[in-house]
């Protein structure tokens, strides 16, 4: 039994250290995948794993990019400092809006928007909208190529896109990257910002998500909770270099089709069982 459910917390691990930096949704894969994967634990359990093991996943960034976020660091300038500085204050003003909604609105959403049905509609109508604005991005110039470009106005602008991504099925990344590139950042800045931004976006969530299911688990709900973060974070590594590798000579049309393919499967389905 307890093999099992590891065996499946594994499986979701692997789900969300792939999805979670991918602009394919890691909330809505993991809401589908536990239509056919269920853990045996409450609901409550469950709704806070979810989003706890995302953990896992940011952990990734911290260690890949602790460098350029440590403003500590003993072998940078004065200036480097000061540069490293201002990144996390253009974090924390792109993180703003999503936590002002997120704090008002997460009972109210996860009970209206938390199901298949919405999440096949955002796969849907984002991969539509990375296919057109990549279109249209051939015909502009990339106004924005390091974060000395990155304006504390464009920062605001990105971080009003992710509050969209509270929405499940859309895709934090990939409202944020989105965002990015629509407001004129190339698609590194986006994705790097992305991330940086998970960080006290997914710290904050899972306290919230911890303190609603109250410090008290069961022994078998600790395993599964850290052999998922564990899992999450190994797999996020290798994701997030890909993903660095790939947009390097790639645009996002290929996330694109593949959000509305998955997305059409998602709704015949369900529209089957129904």
């Amino acid at each position: 039994m307890y093999i099992i459910e590891l065996l499946k917390t594994i499986f979701l691990g692997i789900v969300e250290g792939i999805t979670e930096w991918l602009p394919i949704s890691s909330t809505g894969h993991m809401i589908l995948v536990e239509e056919f994967i269920q853990l045996n634990a409450s609901e409550a359990f469950k709704e806070m794993f979810f989003v706890v093991i995302q953990l896992g996943a940011i952990m990734a960034v911290v260690l890949l990019y602790f460098h350029k976020l440590n403003p500590f660091a003993a072998n940078k300038s004065i200036r480097q400092k000061r540069d490293t500085m201002r990144i996390w204050y253009k974090v924390i003003v792109g993180v703003i809006p999503a936590a002002i909604i997120g704090l008002l609105f997460d009972d109210w959403l996860n009970e209206h928007f938390y199901n298949y049905w919405t999440v096949a509609t955002m796969l849907i109508v984002y991969g539509v909208l990375f296919i057109l604005v990549e279109n249209r991005n051939k015909l502009r110039s990339v106004k924005i190529e390091n974060f000395n470009q990155l304006s504390y106005a464009t920062a605001l602008g990105i971080g009003v896109f992710q509050v969209l991504a509270l929405i499940p099925g859309t895709s934090r990344s990939g409202a944020t990257i989105l965002g990015g590139i629509i407001l004129g950042a190339s698609r590194s800045i986006a994705a790097e910002y992305s991330f940086f931004l998970s960080i006290p976006v997914m710290f904050g969530a899972s306290a919230l998500k911890l303190v609603k299911f109250g410090l008290h688990f069961t022994g078998m709900e600790i395993a599964i909770l850290l052999t998922g973060m564990i899992v999450a974070f190994v797999v996020s590594v290798m994701a997030i270099s890909f993903f660095l590798r790939y947009i390097k000579n790639n645009d996002f049309k290929a996330f694109g089709w593949y959000r509305i393919a998955l997305g059409t499967l998602v709704l015949g389905y369900f529209l089957l069982l129904g």
